[in-house]
């Protein structure tokens, strides 16, 4: 036991003060247990890894899935290591032959490239009732009939789990649901160009579902090879891609490469199941550190430790800093440190922000309305308030490899289009949506403006003068300057607006802003939107909905204009370029160009740029694919957040990992410091209840008074 532990047990001992509060939202019995609390936003839409590509799904997936890699925790720059494998994978480049060639083989001349994998023995899935058998060794609940279905409207409803080791064919078997149609993978369109003969097994899956539907049978995945993913043994499989494509490793730490038992396939595919909830996107299985034990995500989201997890140990090396900042302090230990993690859902900011001063969640962000209650800006840059160093709570800041955006919908008639009106449109709304004043009203000034599609700190991304969007900006005296109002007006007379009229009805003219963000803390954001485009005389009608329903919106391509954001996947700048690639547009291929671009010459240089290791040739290429972006302004490019995370003293193992999304396990929490602490925070304050209580005594004793007197009347 720390000794922090065991002073907040004598304090526990001897204070009557360190009674449960009653505001408490958790049970007493959890007081001291070792329970992560956290919160939420949005419901999650996708809880199966081969769909699954939402930030608020994947802090729940990624603590429950394993792909083969994973992101060291503590390294920078970040840095690939074993997960569920032995070693990361060397890749094998082949020529068109079939011949093996040597690692600085020109990149014309690598037909192929494969990875081999070797999985480590004895991991094992969690407990579930899709790998239950009988004494036998039959599956218990593979041929549910519709009598059992009655009764079955969650997995608790089935009170017998099995498991069984982790397997190469697994993994493969993954790999073929992401060219399943039925499953519809967001990443199915970008791995068809990668892995060899994944488009072809799509069509040939097409044509078995079919057939499938019209039987009614289950369609096995395992009867039917994929050329580009081989399962070579028990233990070890490999995958063949096209060409040289470096970044397919990073793709390997991502939880669509997670595996996948042929047996959750078979159990989830019975009729009926999908009506009550019963699929993949709602109970996952994994063999990760945790399982979820409950989805409720209309009240709160429970991830509990996994009890067949193998054990792995927290990391002993890091950077120079990492040891004099505690971040050593558990190296070699074995995680998770944590026996549960609770999430509750929290649609608002002010009462996220007072269950986290008062104690109930373990970790925060800043909302904008209490910015300078939690930090303040001195001469030594910035600092915490006196109220958070009181608390001792801590900081951590760092610039996300993320983007926001605001993106047009190409294939719209009035803002779509590759036509120079559409462009002079787009680019006069581009220069009149001052990003600077949003980031400082409504960020507090935590981000950077965009120039361009990749975020500062990947390869690509330049500096200075060279980084600028020319068409937005100048460069003036060492910074960027946004473009005059007067040439955001000049250009939209231009494209045919004058004066943001529509010369067809004589009337502003009226475009449509597609958002999730609703609701009291989004209000002043939605009508400083409306002020933009009032600014050039624009009428905008603001459409605001639920992500799940704003998602719907983007696949049927229903929304004009539109906000959105990406966070990295990989640290490449391929993993933001591929945004803007014509394959990637979401309405005609399901893909992850929501803004639905498509320009020849930009993808002609993102094949040449995604097979390139990084050095000036692949700059050169990057410069002239941000060149073309910038000029037809598909997105106003928005800003790259500053991420500030508070934390408190109780919560350690922090740093900001960026790139990885299986952190739960590292965290460790003090409950027993946590409890005192909650305790002074939340005591009752008894003084305006004692003043109330003696108003109604000497309100008692005065009427008391008056009625002896009137007794006493009425007798003499």
């Amino acid at each position: 036991m720390r000794s922090t532990n065991i002073i907040a047990v004598l304090i526990l001992a001897a204070s009557d003060v360190a009674a449960a509060p009653w505001n408490n939202p958790y049970p007493a019995a959890d007081a001291t247990a070792d329970v992560y609390y956290d919160s939420f936003e949005e419901r999650p839409k996708h809880l199966d890894p081969a769909r699954s590509y939402a930030e608020n799904e994947g802090q729940f997936i990624g603590q429950v899935y394993e792909p083969p890699l994973q992101y060291h925790y503590l390294r920078r720059p970040y840095e690939l290591v074993p997960l569920t494998v032995r070693e990361v994978p060397t890749p094998i480049y082949q020529g068109a032959d079939g011949r093996e060639l040597p690692e600085d083989a020109p990149v014309g001349r690598i037909a192929r490239t494969v990875y081999r994998f070797r999985l480590k023995a004895g991991i094992r899935f969690q407990p579930h009732p899709a790998l239950a058998r009988d004494s036998q060794g039959g599956f218990l609940y593979h041929a549910l009939a519709h009598a059992d279905l009655a009764a079955v409207h969650t997995l608790a409803d089935l009170p017998v789990s099995g498991t069984r080791e982790l397997v190469a064919a697994d993994y493969v078997y993954q790999i073929k649901r992401l060219a399943d149609p039925a499953v519809a993978s967001p990443i199915a369109g970008l791995m068809f160009e990668h892995i060899v003969g994944l488009r072809e097994y799509a069509e040939r899956l097409r044509r078995l579902r079919t057939a499938a539907r019209a039987s009614g049978g289950f369609l096995d995945l395992r009867a039917h090879d994929l050329e580009g993913a081989r399962v070579i043994d028990r233990y070890a499989w490999e995958i063949t891609i096209k060409g040289k494509y470096p970044q397919f490793l990073y793709w390997q730490a991502m939880t669509f490469f997670a595996p996948m038992p042929w047996e959750a396939d078979r159990f989830h595919a019975q009729a009926g199941l999908a009506e009550r909830n019963v699929t993949l996107d709602w109970f996952p299985i994994g063999t990760g550190p945790f399982m979820l034990a409950e989805n409720n995500p209309n009240r709160r989201m429970v991830l509990v430790r996994n009890p067949n997890f193998r054990g792995e140990r927290y990391p002993a090396d890091g950077e120079m800093e990492d040891g004099p900042a505690g971040l050593l302090a558990d190296a070699g230990k074995p995680m998770p440190f944590v026996d549960r993690a609770v999430y509750s859902l929290e649609t608002e900011s002010i009462p996220r922000w007072s269950k986290f001063l008062q104690g109930y969640y373990d970790v925060s962000g800043i909302p904008s309305d209490s910015f300078d209650q939690a930090v303040q800006y001195t001469t030594a840059g910035l600092t915490l308030t006196e109220e958070m160093r009181r608390r001792g709570i801590r900081l951590l800041t760092a610039v996300s490899a993320s983007t926001s955006y605001v993106g047009f919908n190409m294939l719209d008639p009035v803002v779509g289009g590759d036509g120079e009106r559409a462009r002079k449109l787009r680019r006069a709304i581009a220069i009149a949506a001052d990003t600077e004043e949003y980031i400082s009203i409504f960020r507090n000034g935590r981000g950077v403006a965009s120039q361009g599609p990749i975020p500062p700190g990947l390869f690509g991304a330049r500096e200075g003068e060279a980084s600028i969007n020319p068409y937005v900006y100048t460069w003036v005296n060492g910074q960027p300057q946004r473009r005059p109002l007067e040439e955001a007006r000049r250009l939209l007379a231009e494209a045919g607006y004058p004066g943001g009229r529509d010369p067809a009805t004589g009337r502003a003219l009226v475009l449509h802003f597609d958002t999730s963000a609703s609701g009291p803390d989004f209000r002043s954001t939605l009508d400083w939107w409306r002020k933009q485009f009032d600014k050039l005389g624009i009428q905008l009608i603001v459409r605001d909905s639920d992500f799940n329903r704003f998602q719907d919106k983007l696949a049927r391509g229903n929304a004009e204009i539109f906000q959105f954001g990406w966070n990295a996947d990989y640290p490449d700048p391929e993993n933001f370029l591929f945004l803007l690639t014509g394959s990637q547009g979401k309405v005609r291929h399901a893909g992850e160009n929501a803004a639905n671009y498509s320009n020849p010459d930009f993808d002609r240089l993102f094949e040449q740029m995604r097979h390139m290791d990084n050095g000036p040739g692949r700059q050169r290429i990057i410069d002239s694919m941000v060149e073309i972006a910038r000029r037809d302004g598909p997105w106003l490019w928005g800003f790259h957040p500053t991420g500030y995370t508070l934390m408190h003293s109780w919560y350690s193992n922090a740093k900001p990992n960026l790139m990885a999304r299986n952190t739960l396990k590292y965290v460790r929490v003090d409950p027993v410091l946590r409890a005192v602490r909650r305790s002074q925070w939340n005591a009752p304050v008894w003084q305006p209840v004692a003043w109330f209580a003696a108003f109604l005594v000497a309100g008692l004793l005065a009427a008391i008074r008056v009625y002896r007197r009137r007794q006493r009347a009425t007798a003499l």
